[in-house]
């Protein structure tokens, strides 16, 4: 299997390609639509077939021709939220990649559609650790979702199952279920009540309000 990590270094955001080289098929978590040339060169490179693009979540509201850019791919775009031009999953479905699978996990809270996809010993989770660290969204959508999502989806995995995240969070890329269960800033000791009322304390930023037009590439 290959296995790539993008890395924005101007956002902190990061993106995984995965292929199975003897099938030649290959899916992407997260891409940037302006990182298209980088991931039709390494396809092209490869010869591989893209067989999805997933997505943990999204903030097209900012980005308006993100989706647009990323269908441009050729692949089905599976997102939580459903639009026009989009794949959407359930809870548990497996989507196959070459002779391997992704499992996908509904765990709503960053977005209200949030995703998260499984692959052997990891999960791409996307924004969901980075409670005030998203470059789009300082906030969660739905903090009590969020809660709900990390205790009774993420934490209740095993200790060793590696998480990769969305965004770098102090440098780092990926992490494990124990040390996030133990140490994570928000969740680590913290009762519901008390992490909800810390979220709501969170402050806002104008820049990144709802409507705000962030350039997507």
């Amino acid at each position: 299997m290959l296995f790539r990590i993008l890395h924005d270094e101007r956002s902190g955001e990061l993106s995984y390609v995965l292929a199975d080289n003897d099938a030649r098929e290959a899916v992407v978590v997260d891409p940037r639509s302006r990182d298209l040339p980088v991931l039709q060169a390494l396809l092209g490179e490869r010869d591989l077939r893209l067989r999805w693009v997933l997505r943990t979540h999204q903030h097209d509201r900012l980005q308006t021709r993100e989706l647009d850019r990323l269908r441009s791919l050729g692949a089905p775009v599976v997102q939580g939220e459903a639009r026009e031009g989009t794949h959407t999953v359930a809870d548990g479905e497996r989507l196959p990649v070459g002779n391997e699978t992704l499992r996908v996990i509904t765990t709503p809270g960053h977005t209200a559609g949030c995703l998260s996809f499984v692959w052997r010993d990891r999960v791409f989770c996307g924004g969901l650790l980075a409670v005030d660290a998203c470059p789009h969204q300082p906030h969660p959508a739905d903090p009590a979702a969020l809660w709900d999502s990390i205790n009774l989806r993420l934490f209740t995995l095993p200790d060793e199952t590696l998480l990769f995240a969305g965004h770098e969070q102090r440098a780092r890329a990926v992490s494990t279920v124990l040390e996030q269960r133990r140490w994570h800033p928000f969740f680590a000791r913290q009762t519901r009540d008390a992490f909800l009322a810390r979220v709501a304390a969170l402050p806002t930023h104008a820049a990144e309000a709802p409507g705000h037009n962030t350039p997507s590439a």
